[in-house]
């Protein structure tokens, strides 16, 4: 019998597929930064995660959906997601921050 925390292996693909196909909306990896559609949620940092993690995700099945992301890339398992990666081509490309230049003269 399964634990509470247990879940069958169909279960799994299925949340798997289901993570694979889901992107960020909004904010900083949004539809606005990276269009048209914005970053997998796979492909988010696990800074940004984390940060969603200490101040609360999002509401409904985005933020089930990223707390599951966050907590699989918390335990370094992040190689999970290779397979869904390689049917995609590849990791998301994330733009570099660019360095703000400030000049004071």
């Amino acid at each position: 019998m399964d634990g509470p925390n247990e879940i069958d292996r169909e279960d799994f693909r299925n949340l798997l597929i289901e993570i694979g196909k889901a992107r960020m909306p909004f904010g900083k990896f949004g539809m606005k930064a990276y269009p048209p559609a914005g970053v997998p949620i796979i492909d988010l940092p696990i800074e940004y995660l984390t940060w969603f993690q200490e101040r609360g995700f999002p509401k409904g099945r985005l933020g089930e959906l990223m707390a599951q992301v966050c907590e699989i890339k918390g335990v370094g398992m992040d190689k999970v997601f290779d397979p869904i990666r390689a049917a995609n081509g590849g990791r998301f490309k994330l733009q570099p921050t660019r360095r703000r230049n400030f000049d004071f003269e």
